[in-house]
């Protein structure tokens, strides 16, 4: 049993953002993610876009494709037209054996949108939710049989947000439709990491981690400000910096005992003028290994 320690490139290439990490190249990104010895990267919207071209770029930095973001549409979509949009995506990963696509709805969230709050997501019926995941099911048993996994993200702003959200997803899909766990969306929505974890640690295909600034998360809520307010004030940041208040070592503990393979990637979108991404990418790597180590979780080099 061992897993593989990856990063998102959005510390140095914020997509949502583009002015905090302007100063930043993608390749600047890849040779430091290599150089600080994470094995896997997501895959960024400014990495080639053809998968050849794609292929040699991650070999280039001795990288992997460990995932990718994939905006979905499937509430306003039929299921055939949201296979052809996303079709492209799903051949590349599978040709380039990423684990999973993190698919979440994007057609209704308001996780992009500086004008309004967070807490003014949408929040769907738990029947609106069964209808969902009837029709995420057939996505997810096609993408499967294309060859590569989807990983459902839970996420801020979004419509599959808190513990009840997963729970009524989760309960009314079928078994193809797997879990993305990141600690840092569950604490903020609300939720326990550790329960959601013991709940649906079977389903969990694919696990971020980002810490969370509690005292920054109380002030989006109270303040009512957006979820990008609170990405630019530093609701989020790495494993290991002590201004979190994760209790990572248990979240590893726990993996190990219910026996996750996969990628564990660290995904902390900050401003790069108050947390430099290299040094906290290594913070959170150096962190990672370990509590890895003590869990006697193995971390596949």
């Amino acid at each position: 049993m061992a897993v593989k320690l990856g990063i998102s490139l959005i510390a140095w290439q914020n997509d949502d953002l583009p002015d905090l990490t302007a100063a930043f190249t993608t390749e600047h990104a890849m040779e430091a993610a290599a150089h600080i010895g994470y094995a896997g990267v997501e895959r960024g919207r400014r990495m080639p876009a053809d998968t050849e071209g794609l292929r040699r770029y991650l070999d280039r930095y001795g990288l992997a494709l460990c995932g990718g973001w994939c905006s979905g549409n499937l509430m306003t979509a039929s299921v055939a037209d949201e296979q052809a949009a996303v079709r492209a995506q799903v051949e590349q990963f599978a040709a380039l054996n990423a684990p999973c696509i993190v698919y979440a709805e994007c057609s209704n969230t308001v996780q992009g949108d500086l004008t309004i709050p967070v807490n003014a997501r949408p929040k769907l019926t738990r029947d609106e939710v069964r209808a969902y995941a009837r029709k995420l099911s057939e996505l997810a048993k096609w993408m499967a049989d294309t060859g590569v996994a989807l990983s459902y993200h839970h996420h801020m702003g979004s419509m599959i947000e808190d513990a009840e959200d997963i729970d009524w997803l989760m309960e009314a899909s079928g078994p193809d439709v797997t879990l993305l766990f990141d600690t840092g969306h569950l604490l903020f929505a609300g939720a326990d990491p550790l329960s959601v974890l013991d709940k649906w640690g079977e389903r969990i295909r694919h696990v971020h981690f980002k810490d969370v600034r509690a005292d920054v998360m109380t002030r989006v809520r109270s303040e009512d400000l957006s979820f990008l307010d609170g990405v630019r004030a530093g609701v989020f940041s790495v494993p290991g910096d002590p201004e979190g208040c994760i209790d990572f070592q248990a979240i590893t503990d726990r993996l190990q005992a219910t026996g996750y393979e996969g990628w564990i990637v660290v995904e902390a979108e900050q401003d790069p003028a108050k947390a430099p991404p290299d040094a906290y990418s290594k913070v959170g790597h150096d962190h990672i290994v370990r509590i890895c180590e003590r869990s006697a979780l193995v971390i596949e080099r």
